[in-house]
């Protein structure tokens, strides 16, 4: 087997670890370790001792399954620390020839050359358009002819502190971070198809503690953000509500929870045991409905802001992709739609195989896209079985060489 490439899913809720082989027509999924995460709170570290742990138990359990030894993986990161800039830069190409790989490379360098605060570190710098001598949106500039060619940017950054909180977490479990890659990228490269990118898209990967935006047209990335909340929020007020502890409200929400209060009967009832003397209570499941659409509501109206904070709103013709654990709730693809007031899709991993069955929800999407998006992302990633059974990756730390090759519009459409 070649191409097999790990993935390391970070979330505040669980813990991914995916070994695949990534295929023209498939993932096939050789090992998988989930384990419920600790240390996390919306997508930051907060306890490095318990998210080590939790990431050691993840590798153990995706080693076991595939029976071979990781010390490298590609990690998902998010948190409300994300932010996001659009910049230009240029070149001049000299003498007659036509413009060349070194001379977009050279334009993205430009385009990265603004001024950054100390504490933050550049994710990922993704090209949305060029332009040569005056002409726009040219979608590949490649061995055409002209004099100035110029590169408009989608440059994504993170707080250094927290990445190097996350990285020296992972690396404590024994695994290097080969490289970080921003949520929504990972779950689009997972479960958007490409008329969708070329149409103009959202997609909105709603975890446990975050809610991650990115914005496609035209093919190609032009908007990230990340909102702090999620589906733990949800959790939240039913634990204040009904008095119960945090993990019976996780369980009420899984099994009895719906965003749509009019779709529930108002007469139906379950049994919960609040916290003081035990004694079981009967609970108005309309009355749980209620608060799950108030705060489900509540989180598409940012999103909502979010995107006509973008400018972009008016582009969206494909409409959303919902992703994420936390769109498993019932009715939630009706309040996404009402309240965004475009199409919206419900999505999940697609074209898996192998030991697949666990990844076949909305809450592995991310873990998915770290697999195909990873190897994309530069091909020293390209890795081979040695004789001893481990996965030695091509040490790339979190160098920009080769994504932008990855992210920019495909040059044959």
């Amino acid at each position: 087997m070649s191409d097999l490439v790990v993935g390391l899913d970070v979330g505040t809720r669980k813990i991914c670890t995916v070994i695949g082989e990534v295929r023209a027509d498939d993932i096939f999924v050789v090992g998988v370790g989930i384990e419920p995460s600790q240390g996390m709170r919306k997508g930051v570290v907060n306890d490095m001792g318990q998210l080590t742990a939790a990431v050691a138990a993840s590798v153990h359990k995706a080693e076991k399954t595939s029976g071979f030894d990781i010390s490298r993986a590609f990690v998902s990161v998010a948190g409300g620390h994300i932010a996001s800039i659009n910049s230009r830069g240029a070149v001049a190409i000299t003498g007659q020839r036509g413009v060349r790989v070194e001379d977009l490379e050279k334009a993205m360098d430009a385009a990265r050359a603004i001024a950054i605060p100390h504490n933050r570190e550049v994710l990922h710098i993704v090209p949305r358009s060029y332009s040569l001598d005056g002409q726009e949106r040219v979608r590949s500039p490649i061995g055409m002819h002209g004099f100035r060619l110029e590169v408009e940017t989608h440059i994504i950054t993170a707080s250094s502190t927290n990445l190097a909180n996350l990285e020296q977490s992972v690396h404590a479990a024994g695994i290097t971070v080969d490289r970080f890659i921003l949520n929504p990228l990972a779950s689009g490269d997972a479960v958007l198809t490409d008329q969708e990118r070329e149409m103009g898209v959202v997609i909105i990967d709603i975890g446990g503690g975050t809610t991650d935006l990115a914005i496609f047209i035209e093919g190609t990335v032009w908007h990230t953000a990340v909102i702090p909340v999620g589906g733990d929020l949800i959790t939240s007020d039913i634990t204040h509500w009904m008095h119960v502890p945090s993990e019976s409200a996780e369980a009420v929400k899984i099994r009895y929870g719906h965003a749509v209060t009019k779709a529930i009967d108002p007469l139906e009832v379950f049994r919960v045991e609040p916290f003081g003397d035990g004694i079981p209570v009967e609970v108005q499941r309309r009355e749980l409905a209620e608060i799950i659409e108030l705060r489900v509501a509540e989180l598409f109206d940012m999103v909502k802001k979010e995107i006509k904070r973008s400018g972009y709103d008016g582009l969206l013709r494909a409409g959303a992709v919902l992703t994420g654990g936390c769109t498993e709730l019932a009715g939630i693809q009706e309040i996404a739609a009402r309240e965004l007031e475009f199409p919206v899709r419900l999505a999940k991993p697609e074209r898996l195989t192998g030991m697949a069955d666990s990844l076949r929800s909305p809450a592995y999407s991310t873990s998915v896209g770290l697999l195909r998006l990873g190897l994309k992302l530069d091909p020293v990633v390209r890795l081979s079985l040695a004789d001893s059974g481990s996965l030695p990756v091509g040490g790339i730390g979190r160098a920009l060489g080769g994504l932008f090759k990855r992210l920019l519009p495909d040059q044959d459409s």
